[in-house]
């Protein structure tokens, strides 16, 4: 595996090297560079050269390479789902289901081709205009996660590059196999040298550079809400703009007259996909004392019929790597310590044969616990779920609420006003009501709080992509009459 910097795949500049893991495993699969200060300077020099060309081509030029580009993922797109198996451990339905997610969003966004508009508003006088129309940033630095790798790989390059932007993409550590194979894909889709860069490596070592860089315009970047924080404090040198989409601690309401069924595979679904590792997925579970021991009896015995293991055939895979598993095991000692009752789960599986060392953790339900508790108000992202009983709605309205974080929620109701009345309490940048997510390519995915600012998906994330410019015109050939000098100065002129 090599970087990619104005069309040239290569080695980083000291030739080091990280190796990447298998986590359903534990077996290194590959290694990968570790791109150096060097290696981003040359890629911030690519990427600045390319810009105008690039942004001159036109957005329909542009949306043709992008529809390229899902063609060829499309005829390909087994390997890309084998990939999300491989490198972090994906059953196979939710690869598939990944790899969709990918074709769609390419799609939606290369239709923007002939829909991105300004105006024209009238000056002082009616041969005076103002022309409002949008340009791109600049060089945009896309900084990806390893839950989604592929889906938020494709969610921050086919914004970027259609509104001529040029692109530098740094993926986690944790999959750099599977960016590289999207990038691959728009570079045979036609992307132009210098377009779009690719390095890999520490986010210790070249992230804060990145984000610092004079030259950088936008930085979108999905990640934890620290790391979010940290850039927000480098970016702020260049005043570069953030897309920031940080960490999440969803409630999952389920009131007294819910579709118990419609819930619980909700449920299962916001909790258990991909692990729990997943911005929206369901931290908190908040029942209505009324259907508390029937709902949670039910979601208990399908928690326990959950199988783990190989991909092709279980339901829940592993986490992503072995920091992750010590993760899940000291939230479930803090919850013993606290005297909260482990319902099921609880501890690394034991697995056998090809897959014991691989990083899988229990699906783990922990029963009343406390609002206050770090099992309440900090992200967990894994497959742990806490458990409370409600009673009045305005006691689940302020449970819900009260967290530092406001990316999606989940309510399970039958009553068209609670439908309504929630979609205005309820404080989330997303609200899903009797269904699961996750979101989609026409909506606006954005959170509140310390989830981040800005957004993606619609046309009101693909604008973050875009600045507004004024140009001033006066067309009337008038003699200019400024109130505020001494028009006489220039009589003799």
């Amino acid at each position: 595996m090599k970087i990619y910097i104005n069309g040239i795949w290569k080695e980083s500049s000291n030739s080091s090297t990280l190796n990447k893991y298998n986590p359903s495993t534990g077996e290194v699969i590959d290694t990968f560079p570790a791109a150096t200060k060097d290696d981003v300077d040359e890629a911030m020099d690519a990427s600045e050269s390319a810009f105008l060309s690039w942004s001159d081509l036109g957005t329909a030029e542009r949306a043709k390479i992008l529809f390229k580009a899902e063609e060829l993922i499309i005829q390909k797109r087994g390997e890309l789902e084998n990939l999300l198996t491989l490198e972090v451990g994906k059953i196979k339905r939710e690869a598939v289901d990944e790899v969709n997610g990918v074709i769609d969003q390419i799609q939606y966004y290369a239709e923007f081709e002939r829909k991105l508009t300004g105006d024209i508003v009238e000056g002082s006088n009616s041969k005076r205009k103002i022309f409002q129309y949008k340009v791109p940033y600049g060089i945009v630095v896309a900084i990806t996660p390893w839950n989604f790798p592929a889906a938020m790989v494709v969610r921050k390059l086919a914004p970027a590059l259609l509104t001529g932007n040029t692109v530098i993409l740094k993926p986690s550590s944790d999959t750099p196999l599977t960016a590289q194979w999207i990038v691959n894909k728009f570079i045979e889709a036609g992307i132009p040298k210098g377009v779009l860069n690719f390095v890999t490596g520490r986010g210790s070592e070249i992230g804060d550079y990145i984000v610092n860089h004079r030259k950088v315009g936008l930085v979108t970047m999905t990640g934890s809400t620290s790391i979010g924080q940290r850039i927000m404090q480098n970016a702020s040198s260049n005043m570069a703009k953030l897309i920031l989409e940080l960490g999440g601690k969803a409630p999952f309401m389920v009131w007294k007259d819910a579709d118990i069924t419609r819930a619980l595979k909700s449920l299962v679904w916001a909790k258990y996909l991909n692990v729990g590792q997943s911005c929206i997925a369901a931290e908190r579970l908040y029942i209505h004392e009324e259907i508390y021991d029937k709902f949670m009896s039910k979601f208990l015995a399908v928690t326990k019929k959950l199988k783990l293991g190989n991909p092709e055939t279980s339901d829940v895979g592993p986490l992503i790597n072995k920091a992750a598993l010590s993760g899940m095991a000291k939230t479930v000692d803090s919850a013993r310590d606290s005297g909260y009752k482990i319902l099921t789960g609880g501890s690394a599986a034991n697995l056998q044969g090809k897959y014991k060392n691989g990083y899988f953790f229990e699906p783990t339900i922990i029963e009343n616990v406390d609002q206050n508790s770090s099992l309440f108000q900090d992200e967990i992202f894994g497959p742990i779920i806490g458990t409370e009983k409600v009673s009045g709605i305005e006691e689940l309205y302020t449970k819900a609420n009260d967290s530092k974080f406001g990316l999606a929620s989940y309510l399970f109701t039958e009553d068209p006003e609670l439908m309504l009345d929630a979609s205005e309490k309820i404080r989330f940048g997303e609200l899903y009501i009797n269904m699961p997510g996750p979101e989609a390519s026409q909506g606006y995915h954005t959170g509140f709080r310390l989830t981040g600012q800005a957004g993606e998906g619609s046309k009101y994330g693909i604008n973050e992509y875009l600045q507004l410019k004024n140009v001033y015109v006066d067309y009337s050939k008038k003699p200019l009459y400024i109130n505020t000098i001494n028009n006489s100065l220039f009589d003799d002129l």
